[in-house]
């Protein structure tokens, strides 16, 4: 019987499924999975640790397509995946040590996490992907400084120097408002500090002096948070000719406020995202398109190779800058909105 279950490679399909119903018919359920993993000390699972409350992992467009990629590496593995939430506005790290898996996929968390933490405690294997960038363990990810960076230099050679930034959290306390340029280089969410710093290169190279470019900080990732963070910006600056937001999500709520207002894309404001979500390409949004499926399922992969390694490995996977509907020169020409040092 324990063949039946064990190694189904060992019987035939016909003595397998006679051995199967015979078992169903006497009431055994099959052998125990916490005894098994008792004895052979594996889990059969692997671990996606989220920097968020479990439900955001099926909300948010970019963490819908990782988790398909890492799901797909796992059921390649024939490996279960167990969502461990993170919630960064709690300390407890119970569900980390309570997990039962093999290994921790580390999705887009920031560097003083408590939680991270205590998944680098156990004695299983680690893939970062995104953030933080440790250098201790693999780590899947793309060079977000130079795709904004590539993304800002489009939007100047459009003509656009005074501009408005939206952006997600930049640390674990909660933050809605005006962020200062300390604040950016400090920032413990690697992602958005190197996103600011791609834009702030850019812009700075272009004669913009920086510390006078209003970025607003969203502590929550959704399309009204997009929409208030661009009324803010709009509110303290009415001239800006540009908005860009460091996700589509952000951005296509910022799409929202700028018709409230009675402003026309990308004729009288230009606005841009990071992602290349689907909603966004539908809305022929100007974006950064990255590949979050293959992310996944690269990180995935890198987890459950068994294969000896004397070092970490990091897997940097390319983007595209895509030039939709929501972008163009500013009304009136760069000369009548620059503002610079």
């Amino acid at each position: 019987m324990s063949n039946a279950y064990n190694r189904p490679d060992q019987l035939s399909p016909e003595l397998r499924r006679r051995v199967l119903d015979t078992a169903r018919r006497l009431g055994y359920p099959g052998p125990d999975p916490v005894a098994r993993s008792l004895r052979t000390r594996k889990a059969g699972a692997v671990g996606l640790l989220l920097t968020e409350n479990l439900s955001y992992a099926f909300r948010d467009p970019a963490a819908i397509g990782f988790l398909e990629g890492l799901a797909l590496a796992c059921e390649d593995a024939g490996t279960g995946l167990l969502l461990v939430p993170a919630n960064p506005e709690r300390e407890d790290v119970a569900s980390v040590h309570r997990a039962g898996v093999d290994g921790f996929v580390v999705y887009s968390v920031p560097d003083d996490d408590p939680h991270l933490a205590a998944v680098l405690e156990r004695p299983v294997p680690t893939v970062v992907c995104d953030q933080p960038d440790l250098g201790t363990v693999d780590r899947v990810g793309i060079d977000d400084r130079g795709a904004m960076y590539e993304l800002a230099k489009h939007l100047i050679s459009l003509g656009h120097r005074r501009i408005g930034v939206v952006c997600m959290r930049l640390a674990r306390d909660r933050n809605d408002g005006f962020v200062t340029p300390d604040r950016q280089h400090a920032a413990h969410f690697h992602v958005q500090r190197n996103r600011l710093s791609g834009l702030a290169e850019a812009f700075s190279e272009a004669g913009v002096d920086w510390s006078q470019v209003p970025v607003v900080e969203r502590f929550d990732h959704n399309m009204a948070s997009g929409a208030s963070g661009a009324a803010q910006v709009l509110d303290r600056d009415p001239q800006v000719t540009a908005l860009i937001c460091t996700s589509d999500v952000l951005a296509l709520g910022a799409l929202t406020e700028a018709a409230r207002r009675g402003l026309r894309v990308p004729h009288d404001i230009t606005v841009t995202g990071f992602d290349g979500i689907r909603a966004g390409e539908e809305a022929g949004l100007t974006t950064v398109r990255q590949p979050v499926l293959e992310k996944g399922r690269a990180a995935g992969k890198l987890l459950l190779d068994a294969s000896e390694r004397s070092r970490p490995r990091s897997v940097n996977l390319a983007t595209e800058l895509i030039i939709g509907k929501t972008s163009a020169a500013p009304r009136g020409g760069a000369e009548e909105r620059w503002f610079g040092p």
